[in-house]
């Protein structure tokens, strides 16, 4: 318990830290001005015994019982906000740190671990969190206190009935260690299901118009129910794995009071104990319940705090790619890869690949599909870092600028176009977030969006769908242009851009990009000649490797993978219906 405590507390920052510790302390308090209504029924319970009730003694005693109750009152209020602020701020913290952790992790990462785990963690875990943590806290530290404190009493009562207590107390926490242990294997097998079933719902979400339009909708249903239920599954089965342990605990602790009060009642019969010591004694055995009760509840929940403290650290923990260095802007915007090797786990990628990019060049890549060709952008711009080798800008080794200080230098124009749920002109100032609105509708202007924007019901204040998904494949492409155009970086780096465009869209997406490459240097993964044949360079690549470079004549002139790919596609494009 005290190691659960320890990995909570250090897992918050220190403001947050300094809450909880306050309310514990307040928690502790509580327990005391509790512990004063005993007091205040001694008080009366002496006088009545005694034949000695006065306007003093009920002044008195109603004085100790109003304090008791208000003190605890104004002290659990203040120590619940405490708790609370602390457990959401907490997950609120941790939530911004991991999106800002995730901002330099290698892209690999994200091959190998799925989004719903992420999203998982991000949302359901750190809720967990937030929530269960608070009570736990509270509950678990205050109610022990209380037990703490009544157990005194008892020995100060009469040492036989604390002798008692201290055996039941020994017999309840075996049962709540047992109950811990139980909850150890349920609590993590609950957190798997809950993003397994979070990572099927997007699955299902993001891939919906395939599934329809195979006529998977059954299948796939069944798939995402059967995810459902395991969940469902793994809550109740946890449930009623702990619930066994919890009765048994509220039973023993019930048992405890109850053979307190027997032995009271019997001690006082053999004239023993006194009839003052005895009712006190039966009194405090209800606040021990009370104190018992909830710090049993709540300890069930200890392991669900493990839990969810442990993912989070998980994701924190993965190695950043090393994002200190200069902040200078470079010397030139050359771009040189020298004998570089990367792979993905054990799968090599790219072999010993070199390759020189002029400043203000356009670098044509083509090649089969999963030769390396984002693979090679991505190392380039350090998406990811190369195994051996060196990329280089300027003259500069690129890890030796800083992250940021090294994206600034780099546009990206990919084939899946992401926009998010905002207005038009913020998705277009996401490469300019300060940008004003004369200059995003410049660079819409220049993309070639501004005519269909002006169409849409709010023009640029039209809140577009997640993904953009209420715009065509084209629109969205102009308007990633019109994002890279704002952020205005000197290399340009074009992954397919026009791949998925219609006939009807491809002419106005190839005069924005062209509005966009202008004076820059241009990186470009592409399999349409007419993007392609006026590049001053191209790459060939194939397995990993450059196969051939020059220019679309100097290629055409030589037999190997170009000719051939330049003439399947004038094969392609000679067919007509």
């Amino acid at each position: 318990m005290y190691q659960t405590f320890q990995n909570f507390f250090s897992f918050c920052n220190k403001e947050n830290q300094r809450k909880f510790y306050i309310s514990i302390v307040l928690g502790v308090f509580s327990a005391l001005f509790g512990v004063l209504k005993v007091y205040a029924i001694g008080v009366m319970l002496d006088a009545l015994l005694n034949d000695a009730i006065t306007n003093t003694v009920i002044w008195s005693s109603f004085g100790i019982m109003a304090l008791s109750v208000l003190g605890a009152s104004i002290i659990n209020y203040r120590s619940t906000m405490l708790q609370t602020e602390a457990g959401y701020g907490t997950a609120a913290d941790k939530r911004m740190e991991i999106a800002e952790h995730m901002r330099y992790l290698p892209m690999g990462y994200f091959n190998e671990h799925s989004l719903g785990r992420i999203i998982s963690v991000t949302t359901n875990t750190m809720e967990s969190l937030a929530d269960v943590g608070t009570r736990v806290v509270l509950f678990v530290t205050s109610g022990m206190f209380l037990t703490g404190v009544v157990t005194l009493l008892m020995f100060r009562f009469d040492w036989r009935i604390g002798i008692l207590l201290v055996l039941g107390l020994l017999i309840f926490f075996l049962v709540n260690m047992r109950m811990q242990k139980a909850s150890r294997a349920c609590s993590a097998e609950k957190v798997r299901s809950d993003s397994a079933v979070v990572e099927k719902v997007l699955e299902y979400a993001k891939g919906i118009a395939e599934v329809k339009s195979y006529h998977l909708c059954g299948k796939f249903n069944q798939k995402l129910e059967t995810d459902i239920d395991e969940n469902a599954n793994a809550n109740i089965r946890m449930e009623l794995t702990l619930i066994p342990y919890m009765l048994l605990q509220n039973f023993v602790a019930k048992m405890i009071g109850v053979s307190m009060v027997i032995a009271s009642l019997f001690f006082y019969s053999t004239q023993t104990m006194t009839l003052f010591n005895c009712i006190m004694l039966m009194i405090c055995s209800f606040l021990m319940m009370e104190g018992l009760e909830k710090a049993g509840t709540y300890s069930a929940l200890l392991r669900m705090v493990d839990l969810c403290v442990t993912q989070a650290k998980d994701i924190l923990s993965v190695p950043m790619m090393e994002i200190e260095g200069v902040e200078d802007a470079p010397t030139s915007f050359d771009l040189q890869a020298e004998h570089i090797d990367f792979s993905y786990g054990e799968k090599k990628i790219i072999h010993d690949l070199s390759v020189t990019i002029p400043q203000n060049t356009t670098t044509a890549i083509v090649g089969p599909s999963g030769g390396g060709k984002t693979t090679l952008c991505h190392l380039l711009s350090r998406f990811w870092d190369v195994d051996s080798g060196s990329v280089t800008l300027g003259s500069r080794n690129i890890k030796e600028y800083s992250m940021d200080a090294l994206m600034r230098n780099f546009s990206f124009v990919f084939q899946n176009v992401y926009l998010f749920r905002d207005t038009i002109a913020n998705n277009i100032r996401f490469g300019d977030p300060d940008a004003p609105m004369d200059k995003v509708i410049a660079a819409a202007k220049k993309a070639r969006c501004h005519d269909f924007i002006m169409a849409l019901p709010d023009g640029y204040d039209t809140v577009i769908g997640e993904s953009g998904g209420t715009l065509s494949g084209g629109e969205r492409q102009r308007l990633s242009i019109a994002r890279a155009m704002m952020k205005d970086a000197p290399i340009i780096i074009l992954d397919e851009a026009t791949a998925n465009v219609d006939p009807e869209n491809e002419e106005e997406l190839l005069a924005a990009i062209d509005e966009l490459t202008r004076k820059k240097t241009i990186i470009m993964i592409a399999h349409r000649l007419k993007t392609v044949q006026n590049a001053d360079q191209i790459l060939v690549i194939d397995q990993g490797r450059i196969v051939q470079k020059g220019t679309h004549q100097e290629l055409l002139r030589q037999d190997g993978l170009y000719r051939r790919f330049i003439s399947l596609r004038e094969l392609a494009v000679s067919w007509k219906l």
